[in-house]
């Protein structure tokens, strides 16, 4: 890969990682409600997941989207109701009560999982092999994304940290879940614009 590919790559996977989207959205929510320490795993997970997804889109699986034209829309279809599933779960999350036992951010395998039904990063996957990279260079496109991937989603988690502080109020915690609930339904639509 010539220096300028891998640079206009490395722009591209800033650029995608660093927009919002579910990822981000989730990330901040995660960063909001249990800190950054505790969300390491899910931001861990994230970076693991895409690199994967770029390895097997690499290997074929945007043929298989081709000669398959319906497995796209299904997975389309899939993707969007596990999207309103984790909104409806961000948006009715309870206050944390301290009585209560904690709640618990996504996993590594959690989060590396949700990237299989999140269309944002299929767009960005399926991107980076039909645009920025030929199925040869795939598993350096995967090292990139998941190279810039891990501080820019740390970014997103600190930042959610920050309003953490700020949503100590339930009323305030309950309006910022909700607001991230519907950031969350609206990023498909977005990612398909």
């Amino acid at each position: 890969m010539t220096p300028d590919r891998l640079a206009a790559l490395i722009l591209f996977a800033v650029v995608a990682t660093g927009t919002p989207g579910p990822n981000n959205l989730m990330v901040m929510a995660s960063g909001a409600n249990f800190g950054l320490r505790r969300t390491v795993p899910h931001i861990v997970g994230i970076a693991l997941g895409i690199a994967v997804m770029l390895l097997a889109v690499g290997a074929g699986l945007a043929g298989l989207f081709e000669a398959l034209p319906w497995l796209a829309g299904l997975l389309a279809a899939l993707s969007l109701a596990y999207l309103l599933i984790l909104a409806w779960k961000i948006a009715t999350a309870a206050p944390p009560d301290p009585s209560a036992p904690p709640g618990r951010p996504l996993t590594v395998l959690q989060a590396a999982a949700f990237q299989w039904v999140n269309p944002k990063a299929w767009a960005m996957a399926l991107t980076t092999v039909s645009v920025y990279v030929p199925a040869s260079a795939t598993p350096l496109a995967a090292m990139v994304f998941a190279a810039v991937c891990l501080p820019i989603v740390a970014v997103w988690c600190a930042a959610g940290r920050a309003l953490g502080r700020m949503l100590r109020n339930p009323a305030r915690l309950r309006a910022f879940n909700v607001t991230m609930a519907a950031l969350l339904v609206l990023s498909p639509v977005l990612v398909f614009l």
